[in-house]
This record gives C-alpha cells, sequence and structure tokens, in this order.
C-alpha cells in the first residue's frame, strides 16, 4: 500500500492526515496554535509555534508510516518576514484577520484604479489581503524597510516559512493559490506584478518563487525523513480539491474560524457583479483553474465567543442543542465579531444584537447566532449564483461546525440548497494528501471525484414564506448595523 501524507497549516491548529492511495484516511494528528492579539485589530502568531506544530504532527505519521508524496497547505495570507541569511524572524505571523492595513488601503484608495486592481488580481483593495498589512509593517518599521531594500528579507506566507525551515533555507517557494491572496499576483498573467509592488513598495527580491500547484517541488526534511513535496496549495481550494469540486459549477463551504465558500468556474478567471472575489484555484501542469470566493470572516469563532468570552456554553459542542430549546425566534444576531467580508467588505462593522427583551435566554443568544451565521453564508451563496449564472441546488460542506445539525439544518432552510456534509471532515489537509497523489501517483480525477461521500445530507424543511419572513428579519438587522457603523464614522 502507498501513503501520501497532506499538511494543513490552519489558523487555530496544524493536522496532518496519512491517507492510502484509495483515498482513506489511516492516521491523523493535530496541534493547537497560539494567537495573541497585542492590541485591537492586530492578531498574530509566533513563527516558531508554526514550525513546532508541524514537526509534531508530521513527525510520528512520517515515523508510522512510509509515505510516497506530500502535500502542504497554508492559512492564506497570514505572512512572515525573515532574515535572507540566518532564517529568524523578523515579524510575528500577522494573521489573516488582522486590520492593521485599514489606514493603507484609505491612503491608496484615491490613487488606485479600482477596476484595474480588480481585473489584474480578482481581489479588493482590503486589509484582509497579505499586502496593505506588510507595507504598514515596512512603514512601521524602518529598519525591516532599508533591509528589504537591500535584498536582506525574505516574505513568505506560513507555507513557504514552514518549508524554508524544514528545508534548511533551500526552499522559498509558494503555488499560484496562495500568491492570488496577497493583492502582488498577476491571476491573468500568472505572475508578481510590477506594478503592484510598486504599489505597494514592495521588492521583488523578497517574494518566493510560484511554481506549479501541482508537481514535485523539492524535499523537506522532518523526524530524520527526507520527503517528497508534490502538492501546494491555500487551505480553502485544498478544501475545494478534497470536495472533489473539478467542475465548473461545483461549490463547497469549509467552515471553521470562519466560513469560506468557492465555487470552480473553470480554466477563465470570471470577475463578480455581487461583491465576490476571484481567485486561482489550482495549477495543474500549464492548466490553471479559476474560482469565485466569498469568505464570511466569523463562523465556528462566533460560537467560541458565545462560550469562552459570554460563558454562555460550557463548550461548543453543545450548541446545538441549547439552539433547539430557543422560544423566541425574534432574537436575531448579526456575527460581525471581525467586520463583514463578502459581500458587503465592511471591515470595521461590528456585530450587534436585536430583539432583547426580559425574557431572552442564553438558549435565544446562541440559536440567533447560529442562525446568523448561516444568514451570512445564504448571502454568499445568493452572490454565486448570480454571478455564476446557475440555481444552485446543493451544496458541500465541511469543518468543525459541519458536524452541528442545528447550524446545518438553518442553512438548508435559510438557503433553500440542500446541504450535504462530507463523509471526510478533514477535507482541507485530504485535499491537498489528494493533489499529491493526483501529481506523484498518477491518481485519475474521476476516481477522485468518485470516492467523494455524504455522511448527512439536510433537505430544507421551511417553505418560502417563513424562508422570506425569517431573512428580511434578518436583512432589517444587517441594515440597522451598516447604519450604526455609518453614524459612528
Amino acid at each position: 500500500m502507498r501513503y501520501l501524507l497532506g499538511i494543513d497549516q490552519g489558523t487555530t491548529q496544524t493536522t496532518a492526515v496519512v491517507i492510502d492511495e484509495n483515498g482513506l484516511v489511516v492516521a491523523s494528528r493535530a496541534a493547537q496554535i497560539p494567537v495573541s492579539f497585542p492590541q485591537p485589530g492586530w492578531v498574530e502568531q509566533d513563527p516558531w509555534d508554526l514550525v513546532r506544530t508541524v514537526r509534531e504532527t508530521v513527525g510520528p505519521l512520517v515515523e508510522a508510516y512510509p509515505i510516497e508524496a506530500v502535500g502542504f497547505d497554508n492559512q492564506g495570507e497570514t505572512f512572515i518576514l525573515w532574515d535572507a541569511e540566518s532564517g529568524e524572524p523578523l515579524t510575528p505571523a500577522v494573521v489573516w484577520q488582522d486590520k492593521r492595513g485599514v489606514r493603507v488601503c484609505e491612503s491608496l484608495a484615491a490613487r488606485t484604479d479600482h477596476e484595474w486592481l480588480r481585473r489584474t488580481t480578482g481581489l479588493r483593495l482590503d486589509s484582509y489581503f497579505s499586502a496593505p498589512k506588510l507595507r504598514h509593517v515596512l512603514d512601521a518599521r524602518p529598519d525591516l524597510a532599508r533591509a528589504a531594500a537591500q535584498g536582506g528579507v525574505r516574505f513568505g506566507t506560513t507555507e513557504t516559512w514552514v518549508l524554508w525551515q524544514l528545508s534548511g533555507g533551500r526552499l522559498h517557494v509558494t503555488d499560484p493559490s496562495t500568491a492570488s491572496r496577497t493583492l502582488l499576483y498577476n491571476i491573468q498573467d500568472l505572475r508578481w506584478d510590477p506594478k503592484l509592488l510598486e504599489l505597494f513598495g514592495v521588492d521583488i527580491r523578497m517574494l518566493p518563487e510560484v511554481r506549479s500547484s501541482a508537481g514535485l517541488v523539492g524535499t523537506i526534511e522532518v523526524a530524520g525523513q527526507t520527503l517528497p513535496l508534490d502538492a501546494l496549495l491555500v487551505d480553502q481550494q485544498a478544501a475545494l480539491f478534497g470536495q472533489a469540486c473539478f467542475n465548473p459549477g461545483d461549490m463547497k463551504c469549509t467552515f471553521g474560524t470562519g466560513s469560506f465558500l468557492l465555487m470552480n468556474v473553470g480554466n477563465t478567471p470570471r470577475l463578480s457583479s455581487h461583491g465576490l472575489l476571484t481567485t486561482i484555484a489550482w495549477q495543474i501542469g500549464k492548466h490553471t483553474s479559476y474560482a469565485l470566493d466569498g469568505g464570511v470572516f466569523v463562523a465556528g469563532a462566533a460560537v467560541q465567543w458565545l462560550a469562552e468570552s459570554l460563558k454562555l456554553l460550557p463548550n461548543v459542542a453543545a450548541s446545538a442543542a441549547m439552539a433547539q430549546a430557543s422560544r423566541d425566534p425574534g432574537v436575531v444576531v448579526v456575527p460581525a465579531l471581525a467586520g463583514l467580508a463578502a459581500p458587503h467588505w465592511m471591515p470595521e462593522v461590528r456585530g450587534a444584537v436585536f430583539g432583547l427583551s426580559r425574557a431572552t435566554t442564553p438558549e435565544d443568544l446562541v440559536r440567533a447566532t447560529l442562525e446568523g451565521i448561516a444568514c451570512r453564508v445564504t448571502e454568499v451563496v445568493r452572490a454565486m449564483e448570480q454571478d455564476g449564472g446557475r440555481v444552485v441546488s446543493s451544496l458541500r460542506v465541511d469543518g468543525g461546525p459541519a458536524a452541528n445539525p442545528f447550524l446545518m439544518q438553518a442553512l438548508a432552510d435559510l438557503s433553500g440548497v440542500e446541504v450535504r456534509v462530507a463523509a471526510e471532515r478533514e477535507a482541507t489537509a485530504v485535499g491537498v494528501a489528494t493533489l499529491a497523489g493526483h501529481s506523484a501517483l498518477g491518481l485519475p480525477l474521476a476516481e477522485l471525484a468518485a470516492r467523494w461521500r455524504a455522511q448527512a445530507t439536510y433537505a430544507p424543511l421551511v417553505g418560502e414564506d417563513e424562508r422570506e419572513t425569517r431573512l428580511d428579519r434578518w436583512r432589517r438587522a444587517l441594515a440597522a448595523v451598516q447604519v450604526f457603523h455609518d453614524n459612528q464614522t
């Protein structure tokens, strides 16, 4: 039997899985990654924690199984700067949720051709992406800016940083799907774009080499073993691959800290007219696939907030039963704890609760939070239907919160779409391992697609009138949040 290793370097944990050539998960390990919030709007991680958790999760697995190929996915827009000679980090890992780039975006807005930026990158001028935060770091640290101008600094997203360390500095690489999340990469020409580098003041010597998503990249060393690296992807695209969304119109939603929807749109980038992003799904050989992307920054994080900050839940797993016990449907939560991303793009909006009374219970707040998450995902599903030019009949989902039956039924009811929970919840790590197998073992896409199975399916249980009543209540709450924000600024 031949074995493949998938490494998912996520925001809250690193997960490593071993699958056999038939796609069966035979072993997995996970390690939590601390996150710090040094000041309001800032989100950071220790770069060495990223390396440590990869070693901790991968080491025992490669000692137990002979690995034919490795795939590595990463958390996306999060980045680190490090010394080109010593390999020592020069910054924390600046996490994708971090808002320090907001002022940079505001300062660049007046002199940026936004339509050109969208055509070139598929993205928006937003602090979510790497480049505005990178510009802020360089502006705040003149010593780093000088070192970067002299070629002494390296930039990388989390996989680039970890692979540098695991290869002894031999590999400074990324792939097109990850590069397309930086605001520095031209998704039409498939290269770091000189005009974008000039806009953000970035020296190209800082940036990694962009390699195909599938194909032998090089080797890494873990636990005394030399391992061939055959696949690189950003996390949501790894989940898209893991959910076997290989054809135009195929769509998935991965639930975790946030919820992230991607729709495969084929080999031509399609620009959104409804607040979505266009991104690279993967590049295999000379073939590049693109996707529409709609991110909701807070999903599982909102349930953690209920449990850990408000102490309304003993643990996140209790949320489904508590929500089921709610008796007041008039309580509405807009869970904008990290602003509103797609399709609104209002990063500084804050969340809110509506409809409180003396009779409101913790169960009502939990139910309203879960339904608020489902409403946010429904907004993105509708935008994808409009941009994709097709009615979505089913949605494949994965990730930890996909195990919450109340949330999944609420999503089916509010979206009017059948929700299919993947049998393999770790679609991200499995997806990048599967891509490595496609590359190294020649596993055909048709065979990979035939393997996909649903563990649970949720059909809509409410009629159109009730659905619209609930969505109208949500829209009124959302509009009030936006008005409140506008009056505060």
